[in-house]
């Protein structure tokens, strides 16, 4: 029994490991686990004393639960039983496809990437790219807001710069949960998103237990109080207007609301709009090619980054002009089912969509380029009392009353840009980069409540 054995080095080496490993695995790693949790829970109570509204738990749930949750929901169940049948296949085939669906939805939300990176690198982008004009919010009606009701803040969606400028501006109020395509399936983005809270949706997927899979999550998440964020359009305005909404995301929280009990729904109107849309060249690009493909690359991208992080050590590099956020007159789903019985999800998307329209904010770039494009070569004195009209018809213009000021700073984003151009004292459109001073000008025209929408608009599922 205690006789000497030997065996070759590799052996020994190999024993060793497997010997560590499972030391770590059954004794240090659950230790190691459970003190950072619970250092964790500690940080988050300290966390929601300070958010308006708190992190829900549903949020904080591991990853793992809720994919199990969330496939083993009655729903859920009922949906692999049909798809099973349906497609001829055994129904743990349809279940384990249902299991990837969720694995490829849920988020693994992380407070530390959150509050520690996100929201430090959302600040410091917003605030360096452009100058943060906010308005809105009807008199502190985001702070009188029912502090069980699950908020759900819609917007327009103009820049993929969105993301980061609401995830800035509401970092005090909670933390938001995203809808997000497949452009940011892409590692590591992927799971630096996910850290973030957000969840992965295919926009054109008509696969049935695929929806049902994408409805449920979002229908818990509701449930549970989580604090959320959608682009009712479904992607980035091609043309600067705000777009139909597709119905899809908004058909999954109606058709599971109680208005008769229940947690509420509040839907808070978000309209942003921008002096520089960083990828506008791009949109409307795809829009002149009647589809939604982006030429962009990352290579274009990290090229951009670095021809802007240069011109700053040089100390040549300036802002992109105003980023403004307006905040509109929040609708709560139970008082407007109430006060309109019988509506359907179309009504709910239009209404939305008014609201938005309504709080639209007009920058001075998109102004001058409404001007210009509405009433032909324009003396700057003309563009300037123009421009003064308008101002003083908006009842709180975000860039200010002074048609000066506005006007000089709207004509120095655009000329830099060619745009626009001042020649023989009159300002008038660039022939070559028409479809930009459209784009802006549209932005504007909904802004002043002047744009006519175009015909044939229909509803679309997302």
């Amino acid at each position: 029994m205690f006789q000497r054995v030997e065996i070759p080095l590799w052996l020994l080496i190999l024993i060793l490991l497997f010997a560590a490993v499972t030391f770590l695995s059954h004794f240090l790693f659950p230790s190691v686990r459970w003190f950072f949790r619970r250092r964790m829970e500690r940080a988050v109570a300290e966390l929601n004393k300070r958010l308006e509204r708190p992190i829900q738990p549903f949020k904080l749930a591991r990853r793992f639960d809720t994919v199990q949750r969330l496939v083993y929901d009655r729903e859920v169940m009922a949906a692999i039983a049909e798809h099973a049948a349906e497609e001829g296949i055994p129904e743990n085939v349809a279940m384990e496809r249902a299991r990837r669906y969720a694995r490829e939805i849920v988020p693994s939300f992380s407070t530390l990437v959150y509050y520690r990176v996100t929201i430090r690198i959302a600040r410091w982008l917003s605030r360096k790219l452009y100058d943060v004009r906010v308005g809105g919010s009807e008199g502190g009606a985001l702070q009188k807001l029912d502090p069980d009701a699950t908020v759900i803040f819609v917007m327009n969606h103009r820049s993929n710069m969105d993301y980061v400028l609401i995830t800035y501006l509401v970092a005090e109020n909670s933390a938001l949960s995203y809808a997000v395509g497949e452009w940011a399936r892409v590692w590591p983005l992927s799971w630096l998103i996910r850290s973030m809270g957000a969840y992965f949706i295919r926009r054109r997927s008509r696969n049935a237990l695929y929806r049902r899979v994408l409805a449920r999550y979002v229908q818990m998440a509701t449930e549970a109080g989580v604090t959320q964020a959608f682009f009712p359009e479904g992607g980035l305005s091609l043309d600067g207007r705000v777009g139909p909404p597709k119905l899809g995301l908004l058909s999954y929280v109606l058709s599971a609301f109680n208005p008769d009990g229940g947690r509420d729904v509040v839907f808070v109107p978000v309209a942003l709009n921008y002096d520089r849309v960083l990828e506008d060249r791009l949109l409307t690009e795809a829009a002149a090619e009647g589809e939604r493909r982006f030429r962009g690359s990352i290579g274009n991208a990290v090229r951009f980054v670095i021809r802007y992080v240069w011109r700053r050590w040089r100390g040549q590099a300036v802002r992109f002009g105003h980023a403004g956020v307006r905040f509109g007159a929040p609708l709560s789903l139970r008082a407007y089912l109430a006060e309109h019985p019988g509506r359907d999800v179309k009504e709910v998307g239009r209404e939305l969509r008014a609201r938005i329209r309504a709080v639209l904010p007009v920058l001075a770039a998109p102004l001058v380029a409404f001007l210009v494009r509405s009433d032909g070569p324009l003396p700057r004195a003309a563009l300037v009392a123009a421009a003064q009209e308008v101002l003083d018809g908006l009842p709180d213009p975000l860039v200010g009353r002074d048609a000066e000021a506005v006007v000089a700073q709207g004509l120095a984003n655009l000329t830099s840009r060619a745009i626009v151009e001042e020649t023989g004292g009159n300002i008038r459109a660039v022939p070559a980069n028409a479809a930009l001073l459209d784009y802006y000008a549209n932005s504007a025209a909904q802004g002043v409540d002047l744009a006519v929408s175009p015909p044939g608009v229909e509803f679309e599922t997302t």
